[in-house]
């Protein structure tokens, strides 16, 4: 069975939003190229969906969101919110690390990108959250990967048990569900830049 017919309801409903806004986001950058709301927008999309995928498609998803951040910030390096929605995807890709130095390299440059964000607009207190929980990814990366190692050595003793060859797929899956957990901050937060960027489009 599929992930997403497990999802509930309402995890759903989210997902199908964010389809449409992505959707609706590459329509409105082939018809606006140098709109960097819009590319903003549609990588936060995409930060979004990516919760709801596994293994490589998830990683993908990441990196495409990462393209659309940077490209929105060559168009206006001093948007915050494109800042803020880059650090939260760099984030998102140090956890896909194991190894503690590549990852500690995508955290700083999350903290860089938090930073410049907060530079921009002193007095966002989700931009001062993220900033703060940069900090906590490095011990939080650690945990991860000894639970990661717990859980892949508790299946190969069951796969020796049992003479087969199974559980190990699903360990990658568990660990990205895992991070997940780390990025739902991400998610939450990113829900409010797509919708009000709705909203702002819908008032113009």
């Amino acid at each position: 069975m599929s992930q997403q017919m497990e999802l509930p309801r309402e995890e759903v409903e989210r997902m199908m939003f964010f389809e449409a806004t992505r959707t609706q986001s590459e329509a409105e950058h082939r018809a606006d190229p140098r709109n960097a709301q819009v590319l903003t927008r549609w990588g936060g999309a995409l930060l979004e969906l990516a919760h709801f995928k596994q293994g490589q498609e998830a990683t993908e998803m990441i990196q495409e969101a990462v393209s659309k951040f940077e490209a929105a910030l060559r168009i206006n390096p001093q948007k915050h919110d494109a800042l803020w929605c880059l650090g939260n995807a760099l984030t998102s890709q140090g956890f896909l690390f194991t190894d503690r130095e590549e990852a500690m390299e995508y955290f700083e440059q999350a903290k860089s990108c938090f930073q410049r964000a907060l530079n921009e607009e002193p007095n966002n207190e989700q931009y001062k959250k993220a900033l703060g929980m940069t900090d906590k990814a490095p011990d939080l990366h650690a945990e991860l990967q000894r639970q990661l190692a717990e859980q892949q050595a508790q299946q190969d003793a069951q796969q020796r048990a049992q003479g087969g060859s199974a559980g190990k797929e699903d360990a990658g899956e568990d660990f990205w569900y895992d991070v997940g957990g780390w990025v739902a901050f991400a998610g939450i937060a990113l829900s409010w830049v797509v919708m009000a960027s709705h909203q702002q489009a819908a008032a113009a």
